[in-house]
C-alpha cells in the first residue's frame, strides 16, 4: 500500500530497460543496530511500489547461510548470508549469489571460511585481512554492478559501522560500496543502548565530507517511551549535521523476521497457551543455520530454550526434545559438548525414550563415528546413538533438496510420506556402521540418499535437511498448526516502516 502522502516512485530514477538503478543503503552506527531488518523492511516497501528490487551486502560474517542460485544459468547453486536470502524473498526477487558475494564462516575466533560467489575459496581464506579487499572488489563492483543493471532499486545493507576508521583503508562494505553505487544512506541506530545521539554525531563526524553528503537521514530503532521526550535532540543534531532524523522505530520483537547473526535469547520463549512442550537446542560455540528454529517461536504451547549445560534440562519428561542443530565445526562442538557433560544429558534423554534430533552436523554426532581422510574436520568417535558412520568429504555438498520421508516411527510418525523442502550445506555422507550391522545393530533409512535416519526404538531422529520447520505441511503434520508466512513477515515489516517514516522520505530516497 502506497502512503497517501508519498509520490508515485514507478518513475524514479533508474527505472526502466537498460538504466541502471537507483541504490538506497542502510548503514548502521553498530552491529545490532537494525540494518538487516530495516533493509528487508524497504526491500518489501519498494518491491511493493511495482518496482523490480534487488538486495545486496558486499561482505557478511555469519554461520547461518542458505542455498541459492548461481549467478550463471550454468554454475552450481553456492551460498549467501541468511539475511540477503530474506531480503531477495521480500524484495520478490529470486535470490542469488550477487547478492551477498562475500560470506565468512567462522570456524575458530581467528579464522573464518571465506565463500565467494557462492563456493568455498579456500585460497582467499589464507589471504591476510588486509591482503583480500584489493583482490575481492573487482568482484564485488561485478556483483552489485550487474544487479544495478538489471533492477530498478537495489537496497544495500552495510557492516557493522561505516566509521570504523582503523578499516576505512581495506573497506569493501561499506561508504566504498556506498560511492560506488551513488547510494542515498539512511544511518540507523539503536535507541534502546543509550547514546544514539553520540553515535549518529560520531559516526558522521568521522566521515570525510564527501561521505557525509551521501547521508540522507538518521533512524532511531528500538525506542521505548514518549517520542516527545526526544526533542530538542533530533532538531539540535540536524543544525550540527545537516542531516535530519527521519524516523523513530518503535521496539518491536515479535516482528517474526530471524535474526541476521542467529543471536538468541537464553531465556526461554514460549508461544501463547499453556505450555505442553519442551524444546531444547544445544548451542554449540560454532553453531549455524539457527535462524531456521524461528518458527517454533509461534506454536502455541511450545516452549524452546537455548541449552548448553545439563542442570538446564533436568527434570525433562519424555515428551520432551532435544535438538542438535547444525555446526561450523562439529568436531570441536561435539567435544565441546563432551566438556560440557552435554554428551550424557542427551545420551540419558534418549535412554528414557525421549525424543532426540540432529539436524546436519547434529545428525552426525549422533553416529558411532566420523572419519575425514582429507583433514576437512577431524576424526572422532561420535555419540552413539545411531549406528552409522559419516566420512568427511572434500567438496562440500550445496544445494537445494525436495525430498519425502518413508515409514518413520515414534513422535515423528506424523512425517510419514511428507514430501519436504530444505537445503543441504555439509561434507560427506552418514551411511549404516558396517561393524554394528553385522552384530544386529542397524540404522533405518527413512528418507533415500541417506538423508535421514531412525535407531531401533525410533525416538532418535537424524536429518541432513535443514529449514524443516519452516516448511508449513511440517508445522502442521508436528505440531497441527500453521505459522505466519515469510510474506505476511516482510508485509509487516513493510507496513511498519512505512507508519514510522516521515511522510515522503522513502520516496524521496529514489530522487
Amino acid at each position: 500500500m502506497q502512503n497517501d502522502h508519498e509520490e508515485p516512485v514507478g518513475s524514479a530514477p533508474g527505472a526502466g530497460a537498460g538504466r541502471r538503478a537507483r541504490a538506497v543503503m542502510v548503514l548502521g552506527t553498530s552491529s545490532g543496530a537494525g540494518k538487516s531488518w530495516l533493509a528487508t523492511a524497504l526491500c518489501r516497501w519498494y518491491a511493493r511500489q511495482g518496482l523490480r528490487v534487488a538486495p545486496f551486502k558486499a561482505q557478511n560474517m555469519s554461520n547461518n547461510a542458505r542455498v541459492v542460485a548461481a549467478a550463471g544459468a550454468d554454475a552450481p547453486a553456492g551460498e549467501i548470508g541468511s539475511a540477503q536470502y530474506f531480503q531477495a524473498l521480500a524484495a520478490r526477487a529470486v535470490p542469488d549469489v550477487r547478492m551477498n558475494p562475500l560470506l565468512l564462516k567462522p570456524e575458530r575466533d581467528t579464522h573464518s571460511q571465506v565463500v565467494l560467489m557462492g563456493r568455498v575459496d579456500a585460497a582467499l581464506g589464507a589471504t591476510p585481512w588486509r591482503g583480500r579487499s584489493a583482490r575481492v572488489w573487482p568482484v564485488v563492483a561485478a556483483a552489485l554492478d550487474a544487479l544495478m543493471h538489471d533492477n530498478d532499486v537495489v537496497v544495500i545493507e552495510g557492516a557493522g559501522s561505516p566509521a570504523e576508521i582503523n578499516l576505512s583503508d581495506v573497506d569493501i562494505v561499506n561508504m566504498r560500496v556506498a560511492e560506488h553505487a551513488a547510494a542515498a544512506c539512511l544511518l540507523v541506530t539503536d535507541i534502546d543502548r543509550g547514546g544514539a545521539f553520540a553515535h549518529l554525531y560520531g559516526t558522521w563526524a568521522l566521515l570525510p565530507p564527501a561521505q557525509r553528503g551521501l547521508l540522507r537521514g538518521f533512524v532511531l530503532n528500538k525506542f521505548r517511551g514518549d517520542a516527545a521526550l526526544l526533542d530538542p535532540g533530533p532538531r539540535l543534531l540536524q543544525q550540527r549535521t545537516g542531516v535530519p532524523t527521519v524516523a523513530t522505530l518503535p521496539m518491536w520483537r515479535e516482528h517474526g523476521l530471524p535474526e541476521e547473526d542467529g543471536m538468541f535469547d537464553e531465556r526461554a520463549v514460549t508461544a501463547a497457551g499453556e505450555v505442553r512442550l519442551r524444546v531444547a537446542v544445544v548451542a554449540f560455540p560454532h553453531i549455524s543455520n539457527l535462524d531456521e528454529f524461528a518458527p517454533l517461536r509461534n506454536v502455541p504451547g511450545l516452549s524452546l530454550h537455548w541449552v548448553r549445560t545439563p542442570s538446564q534440562i533436568d527434570g525433562w519428561g519424555a515428551r520432551d526434545w532435544i535438538i542438535l542443530p547444525g555446526s561450523k565445526s562439529t568436531s570441536a562442538d561435539l567435544a565441546w559438548l563432551r566438556r560440557q557433560g552435554m554428551d550424557r544429558a542427551v545420551a540419558a534423554h534418549a535412554q528414557r525414550g525421549a525424543p532426540v534430533l540432529g539436524i546436519c552436523a547434529g545428525l552426525q554426532m549422533l553416529g558411532e563415528a566420523m572419519i575425514d581422510p582429507h583433514g576437512i574436520d577431524g576424526n572422532g568417535p561420535g555419540l552413539g546413538l545411531l549406528p552409522l558412520v559419516t566420512t568427511f568429504a572434500q567438496d562440500k555438498t550445496v544445494v537445494q533438496t525436495r525430498a519425502s520421508f518413508g515409514t518413520v516411527r515414534g513422535v515423528w510418525q506424523p512425517l510419514s510420506g511428507l514430501e519436504v523442502r530444505g537445503y543441504e550445506i555439509h561434507h560427506g555422507h552418514s551411511a549404516e556402521h558396517p561393524a554394528m550391522a553385522a552384530a544386529g545393530r542397524h540404522g533405518h533409512p527413512v528418507m533415500a540418499s541417506g538423508l535421514a535416519w531412525q535407531d531401533d526404538s525410533g525416538n532418535v531422529l537424524g536429518v541432513y535437511l535443514h529449514g524443516l520447520f519452516e516448511d508449513g505441511a511440517v508445522m502442521q503434520a508436528l505440531f497441527g498448526v500453521y505459522t505466519p508466512t515469510l510474506d505476511a513477515v516482510f508485509d509487516g515489516l513493510a507496513d511498519h516502516a512505512e507508519r514510522h517514516f516521515d511522510a515522503g522520505v522513502l520516496a524521496s530516497l529514489l530522487r
